[in-house]
């Protein structure tokens, strides 16, 4: 395939390495519903800095038929999963289907491209299952995305690995670097092993990000499963433990990951010391340094907001941030019934939906939150948003809790549909973005960039990249942490308190009688993420640091 008709440009000078990325979402475009949450975010900001900066870097992805899911409302008002079939008229069939091993049993695999000039990011290739010549089990695999069936879960990844790897090669794209955004598509390293019979030669080849702080967190299955169902090639069992000198009973994608690749990355500083922490003491694994995530401006950030902010131009901020705030809050009428004011302090807390980001933390202590929602000194406006893992029964039923405890109150809401369009809505028109993880769980948490890049102020634990970022009171304010040596239910505790002692004590006085030095703190915070955390910077340090 001639590289000037895939990408529409001959690459540039400092970034002729041939790169494959590997990722099982991408989120680009609304209309484009193949992401679930920050993996995906981060996907689509680094492909459309790599298409900006003219780089030699293809993408590979599967086309999830139904998405990850559709966030809908039951006749409750509670939240309910919904699988829609998706159609995209956008993507070019390029004519290529091929079969992989799945089960022992070969599964064909067609082939679809979404050109970079579409949407403005490197070229993307869509491998589906979901085609006539495949059985009814084999066309599901590409079906859901993070599908809860673990058959299928390993079959998504050997599609995405070594399907993706043997699409590369049938298309004459071998690239001289593969790139593992996570552990999903770890099935590759046993393919190119195959094809060079040699660690080697496959460690020259491979680099790897780790985006999960958590052991819990690191996918692992049973090598006998593995094994059945034909995740390691043309290799046994044994021989893979032999080659990467693994033992016991699961097999994990992380460590796999570390051992096959020449070098691997954190999302952070503290991510990547937290995974040196991790990983540091087995045999065979590469270093891991620290690539910090980053997002798109240019995709993200409100023109006008921008123009007034590097312009230091407050009166015009203000006013623009109103008209956004207006345009968020027609949302809130519609899903909610509750008519917002474009003059109150609004706060948002939105993102990917687990437990131990703490959605519900601002109302552990029930009577200080309704006190902080009810009093009229300095008025404030919530919104909630964000997806569950669709199987998990706990998320939603804390989103749903949300729903419940929030419905009485004219000034609080929770919205459904969380997707990129609702997630730049919130982030334009938020005032202050709220970020509550659990010190040392969170591995980036990328979502406080992009609204720093709309004069957002961020109210945050110092976890993830915030350490990176933050000055306390100059560009945003730091919730105070509890001592570690805590349970998690003290830690909630404490962490409530000073939540609150911050938002009355700091954030709302300032908000409303010192107009100019929230300003003040807005633009700082524009500027500081705006270069620092911008994907350019992304795109071009992994060329440096991790492709070189």
């Amino acid at each position: 395939m001639n590289k000037q008709e895939l990408f529409g440009y001959m690459p540039a000078e400092p970034y002729r390495t041939a790169v494959a990325y590997f990722s099982m979402e991408y989120a680009i475009d609304q209309s484009l519903k193949i992401y679930a949450g920050g993996l995906g975010f981060l996907a689509g900001s680094h492909l459309r800095s790599a298409y900006h900066l003219q780089q030699d870097f293809v993408a590979v992805g599967l086309l999830w038929k139904y998405g990850y899911y559709d966030q809908l409302r039951d006749t409750t008002n509670h939240m309910t999963a919904a699988f829609i079939e998706k159609n995209y008229s956008f993507l070019t069939d390029i004519d290529l289907t091929f079969s992989v091993i799945v089960h022992q049993s070969p599964v064909h695999v067609k082939v679809y491209l979404l050109p970079p000039a579409t949407f403005g990011c490197a070229p993307l290739f869509l491998l589906t299952t979901d085609i006539p010549e495949n059985d009814e089990l084999s066309r599901s695999i590409t079906h859901r995305l993070y599908e809860s069936n673990e058959a299928t879960r390993i079959a998504q990844n050997i599609v995405l690995g070594i399907g993706g790897a043997k699409m590369l090669d049938l298309l004459a794209l071998t690239p001289e670097v593969y790139h593992l955004n996570e552990g999903h598509a770890v099935a590759l390293n046993f393919y190119l092993y195959d094809k060079f019979k040699d660690l080697a030669e496959v460690k020259k080849r491979v680099v790897f990000t780790t985006h999960t702080p958590e052991m819990a967190g690191n996918e692992a299955h049973s090598f006998a499963l593995l094994d059945t169902m034909s995740f390691f090639y043309h290799l046994t069992e044994t021989a893979v433990k032999a080659l990467l000198s693994l033992s016991g009973e699961q097999f994990n994608y992380t460590l796999t990951a570390l051992k096959f690749a020449r070098k691997a990355n954190g999302v952070s500083k503290l991510h990547a010391l937290t995974a040196q922490q991790m990983w540091g003491g087995n045999a065979g694994i590469c270093p891991i340094i620290a690539i910090t995530n980053a997002q798109n401006h240019d995709h993200w950030s409100d023109i006008l907001l921008s123009q007034h902010l590097v312009a230091s131009d407050r009166e015009a901020f203000w006013r623009r941030k109103q008209a956004l705030k207006h345009e968020l809050f027609q949302v809130v009428a519609d899903q909610c019934g509750k008519l917002f004011r474009d003059d109150i302090l609004t706060i948002v807390w939105a993102r990917r939906f687990a437990g131990y980001k703490r959605s519900g933390l601002l109302m552990a202590e029930w009577s200080a939150f309704v006190n902080l929602v009810t009093q009229v000194k300095f008025p404030v406006q919530l919104i909630w948003a964000g997806k569950p893992y669709p199987g998990d029964a706990y998320g939603t039923g804390e989103f749903n809790q949300l729903i419940n405890r929030s419905f009485g109150f004219s000034n609080c809401a929770v919205l459904t549909g969380y997707e990129l369009r609702l997630s730049s809505l919130l982030k334009k028109g938020a005032d202050v973005w709220l970020n509550t993880p659990r010190l040392y769980h969170e591995a980036s948490g990328t979502s406080g960039m992009t609204a720093a890049m709309n004069g957002t102020v961020n109210l945050t634990i110092p976890d993830g990249w915030v350490p990176e970022f933050a000055r306390d009171l100059v560009n945003c304010f730091l919730i105070p942490t509890a001592p570690q040596t805590l349970q998690d239910a003290q830690k909630d505790e404490l962490e409530n308190k000073a939540l609150l002692q911050i938002l009355t004590e700091k954030v709302l006085p300032l908000y409303y009688e010192q107009p100019e030095e929230w300003f003040r703190v807005a633009l700082a915070a524009y500027g500081d993420v705006r270069t620092a955390f911008g994907s350019d910077r992304l795109a071009q340090q992994y060329y440096q640091e991790l492709y070189a």
